[in-house]
């Protein structure tokens, strides 16, 4: 491990050097390559630096309870020597976690994709509220949201919504929200104030660019039809609505949110390339869980990752036997501490298999 922190080390060293060059400064795209590569391994150079620091004050600290017979001064290294015994413990976790390797998915943007399961009309309205959840979570965060496609009921509620996600590191912070999410809470249309269980599911994939994957326009069938809203009822009298299917992989894609066919069309695209994305990455590595079907499932009650109880004020997220009492915030988009929970038990998981 010394000697990989070593090379990292003389790495920064090199950008550092190279970026004060003319050549580099003057080159604006070479130094944003240059300031990028150095800010990814800065964190790890500078923790590798303490560490380094400590390692000598612990020697020095040994030096003197070897040397000296002076009780007052043994004392005081001996104390030295438990501290930075300790510093040392948690710099070299630290850089553990900090050596694992990065996604390099994780600074992508994000398209999302929320569908009413088991449950009816009452899955439905709370597919409607955790879109709400993630609107509330990026206006904290920053992020931007784009509605790319959408479905919904004529209760308010949303068979299907799909959108896209634009801001920092968004995948990485939003990739463990992939799986089936249970709500129990009495329905408002419930006249007996029984408990009802519904499930949503939430497919979370890196939006794809070209560079990722491309598509051969030939593999496409585009068909236009005329956009509806619940109950049939015309929401406009051109044929806006597009339908893209894939004939290779047989996946399909539709879009009637736009009232022109040539952005109804672009988001129909992007999502088919985001989705085949993630398909691509589930056969390039099975144990990957950004493949879309292994995120989804069928959307029945007993497959879930986490339960929001409305009755006891509490969200349970069972990958990590975590549970807050706090679910009214929780919907407001305050899921900051489940996210780096699941972050948290990730990073231990890679660090045991290693």
């Amino acid at each position: 491990m010394r000697d990989k922190l070593l090379a990292v080390v003389e790495e920064s060293e090199r950008l550092s050097r190279e970026m004060a060059t003319t050549e580099v400064a003057s080159n604006p795209a070479a130094y944003r390559r240059h300031a990028k590569a150095l800010a990814e391994i800065q964190e790890l150079v500078s923790c590798f630096r303490h560490y380094q620091l400590s390692e000598q004050r612990l020697h020095e600290a040994e030096q003197i309870l070897r040397d000296e017979t002076d009780p007052e001064l043994r004392d005081m290294a001996e104390e030295e020597k438990r501290d930075l015994a300790v510093t040392l413990e948690n710099l070299e976790a630290q850089i553990k976690i900090l050596l694992l390797p990065k996604d390099p998915l994780d600074g992508k943007n994000t398209i999302i994709e929320i569908r009413a399961g088991t449950g009816g009309e009452e899955a439905a309205l709370f597919a409607a509220d955790l879109y709400r959840m993630y609107q509330r979570l990026g206006e904290l965060k920053g992020w931007k949201t784009e509605v790319l496609s959408s479905n919904p009921t004529g209760l308010g509620g949303l068979k299907e919504i799909i959108f896209k996600v634009n801001g920092e590191n968004v995948y990485s912070q939003l990739k463990f929200e992939a799986g089936t999410h249970r709500v129990q809470r009495v329905p408002a249309t419930e006249a007996q104030g029984r408990i009802h269980t519904s499930a949503v599911t939430v497919a979370v994939l890196p939006e794809a660019e070209e560079v990722d994957v491309h598509i051969d326009a030939n593999d496409l069938q585009i068909d236009v039809y005329r956009s509806s809203g619940p109950g049939g009822q015309s929401v406009n009298t051109t044929d806006s609505a597009v339908r893209v299917t894939h004939k290779p992989s047989g996946l399909v894609v539709t879009c009637q949110d736009e009232k022109s066919q040539h952005k109804n069309k672009a988001k129909a695209i992007s999502i088919l390339r985001s989705r085949l994305l993630a398909h691509k990455i589930d056969e390039e590595n099975a144990q990957r869980a950004a493949a879309r079907r292994s995120q989804v499932g069928t959307g029945d009650r007993s497959e879930k990752i986490r339960t929001y109880n409305f009755p006891q004020n509490r969200v349970t997220d069972h990958r990590i036997n975590l549970s807050l009492h706090s679910l009214d915030s929780v919907m407001e988009g305050e899921i900051q501490q489940i996210i780096e929970g699941l972050a948290a038990a990730d990073r231990a998981r890679r660090l045991a298999e290693l």
